[in-house]
């Protein structure tokens, strides 16, 4: 248990230990977010109980903690997507007290209360326990957005994506999904080609495995409904005009996997890549990701997708009284790479 931890009686007159989470809430039309101590009694309900020794900051926990994004379903609840710790309690007998296990989208801090505290309760059918060569640490580093990343590989190449269909663009390349995909696909064999809005990353993605870095301000779209085919296939996190893009310049039988918005919702473009090309956009959705699936990715990113930079990929790592400092440099785009979040002493 931290520092940050005191002690209460509760309604039965029970013993219990208060500890520090970044709690979100809206009253009277107004978003408050910020650190209160609460008890096990006052988070959302789950039949595993978390010990939480690290959990991660993404763009997705920034839109929330600042109310910039509405996806929160319910007030009040703890922020950060990402959790990982080790079992405190368990009411079911695959995960025993003790146990080294991990959370990483499922709902957290969108219906459920997230890892953003010194304890997750959780539903069983959201943990996954911590696969042997990874680290609690190592698994945070990768997180959600190395999740993602990993989700879209194998979608691709479930989807017939091979070498030599030519090279993968990676939007977005210097953020924590862009920096994955650029790791894991290069560890693959795939030729990598880095777009990036940041030019003082582009040492920092040659080093992950990119054989070329082009900078978005420097992109020159065109617009007919098909242009040169450039790409073998794409890993977008950006969306909206690049992603439009990206349709018209992806090679036959090329997947985009789409996997975030930052640029924008809306898509505008033709039916002609589809049809005349066979392209294929490949939506990554890793928050709902069935629990097979997720175990099966897991198991691949401790084995044959093992990133193979994560101390690259990791550009801070602060205590969880931080976090807030950090929020407002992802929402502009400022950030390069990942933070891990500690929460806890082992």
């Amino acid at each position: 248990m931290s520092k940050d931890t005191d002690k209460d009686k509760g309604a039965t007159g029970e013993t219990m230990q208060k500890f520090l989470a970044f709690r979100i809430d809206r009253k009277k039309g107004r978003h408050q977010a910020g650190f209160e101590r609460i008890t096990l009694d006052e988070l959302s309900d789950g039949d595993v109980v978390i010990r939480a020794l690290y959990s991660s900051i993404n763009y997705k926990d920034a839109l929330v903690a600042t109310g910039s994004g509405n996806i929160l379903r319910k007030f009040p609840l703890v922020g950060g997507i990402d959790v990982g710790g080790v079992v405190e309690q368990s009411d079911v007998s695959k995960f025993n007290e003790g146990t080294p296990v991990l959370v990483c989208g499922s709902g957290l801090s969108e219906t459920l209360d997230g890892g953003y505290a010194g304890y997750v309760r959780v539903p069983s059918d959201c943990v996954v326990s911590l696969p042997l060569g990874l680290s609690l640490f190592e698994a945070m580093a990768i997180g959600s957005a190395g999740f993602s990343a990993a989700l879209a590989l194998d979608t691709m190449q479930n989807n017939g994506q091979t070498p030599e269909l030519g090279p993968i663009v990676v939007t977005g390349a210097s953020g924590g999904v862009g920096s994955y995909s650029v790791d894991l696909l290069s560890g693959q064999g795939y030729q990598v080609v880095a777009i990036t809005g940041k030019p003082q990353s582009r040492d920092y993605l040659e080093s992950l495995g990119a054989s070329k870095v082009l900078f978005r301000q420097d992109l020159k779209m065109g617009s007919r409904p098909l242009e040169k085919g450039l790409w073998g296939g794409a890993v977008d996190s950006v969306g909206g005009e690049l992603l439009a893009w990206l349709t018209r310049t992806v090679k036959p039988r090329g997947n985009i996997a789409s996997v975030g918005l930052v640029g924008g919702i809306n898509l505008k473009t033709t039916v002609m890549p589809f049809i005349l090309r066979g392209i294929n956009i490949l939506g990554i959705n890793s928050v709902f990701c069935p629990a097979a699936l997720r175990e099966q990715i897991w198991q691949r990113l401790a084995s044959d997708l093992r990133p193979a930079h994560i101390e690259k990929i990791i550009h801070h790592e602060i205590p969880l009284d931080q976090i807030a400092d950090f929020f407002q440099d992802y929402l502009h785009g400022k950030v390069i790479g990942r933070t891990v979040v500690k929460i806890a002493e082992h």
